[in-house]
């Protein structure tokens, strides 16, 4: 079927409520696979020992940081360009989700970064591209709190996400284009992985554990703000049967 047709609200829950549960199965198993191949199987690096075991956690949380925002970008050209109705929900429902992924990434990579370079931060470009992307998030959470009207907020958001998606490049290229105490690119590469298949492939299923995650939670999330507005509609109603336009108070005549 068509994008478009799930444009119809009821018709894009009802599909929910058909995958959700299917997708938290998935995500649950993945998790288990994942987590168990990446604390008990894979082996220990030979420079950094346990430490390496962050990079499970950081590094999927760094794609999927990048993946989140790059899922805003398309409902923000969805919301503008498209005029599809379901754009500005999944954006705003993908806010939260990107600034929690993008916070474990700056997390694990500070603890991981003390052990291997002494401190838990540097200025670097791929370090501080990262935290602008943080702030991006926190500013466009900000920005759907401050206008009530969703529709406004979602087009005033679209924009701020475009402008901001120009930040993505910088992320993924930085390591490329500067000199970085960051390692470069050892996955996604036109030669292929550089990383040996006992840690790649915990890697990756974690990976994918991080992708579910995120999928099971965007869907809910954009079901409860389904619902929100539904109830938002209902009281606008019910207040503007109560006070009519137009109407005044009639005096009554003194007895």
């Amino acid at each position: 079927m068509a994008l478009w047709d799930y444009a119809n609200p009821t018709r894009f829950l009802r599909l929910v409520d058909i995958v959700l549960p299917w997708l938290i199965a998935a995500c649950a198993l993945a998790f288990a696979i994942g987590l168990y191949k990446s604390f008990f199987m894979a082996p220990e690096d030979y420079q950094q020992g346990d430490t390496v075991r962050i990079m499970f956690i950081h590094v999927p949380a760094a794609w999927l940081a990048m993946m989140c925002y790059s899922v805003m970008a398309i409902s923000a050209l969805g919301t503008l360009v498209w005029k599809h109705p379901l754009a500005d929900v999944s954006a705003k429902a993908a806010a939260p989700l990107g600034a929690a992924f993008t916070f474990i990434s700056l997390i694990t990579g500070s603890l991981w970064g003390k052990p291997m370079w002494g401190t838990y931060w540097v200025w670097d470009a791929r370090l501080t591209s990262v935290l602008v992307l943080f702030i991006m998030y926190l500013g466009l959470m900000a920005l759907w709190r401050t206008m009530e009207d969703p529709i406004k907020a979602g087009k005033a958001a679209a924009v701020l996400t475009l402008v901001g998606a120009f930040n993505l490049p910088i992320i993924k290229f930085s390591v490329d284009w500067w000199n970085t105490l960051h390692q470069p690119a050892s996955v996604i590469r036109l030669d292929g992985p550089t990383i040996h298949p006992d840690i790649l492939i915990p890697l990756l299923v974690m990976a994918l554990a991080f992708t579910l995650l995120f999928f099971t939670l965007h869907l809910a999330a954009m079901r409860n703000e389904i619902f929100r507005r539904r109830v938002r509609s209902m009281r606008m109603k019910a207040a503007a049967s109560a006070h009519p336009a137009g109407a005044t108070a009639t005096a009554q005549p003194a007895e």
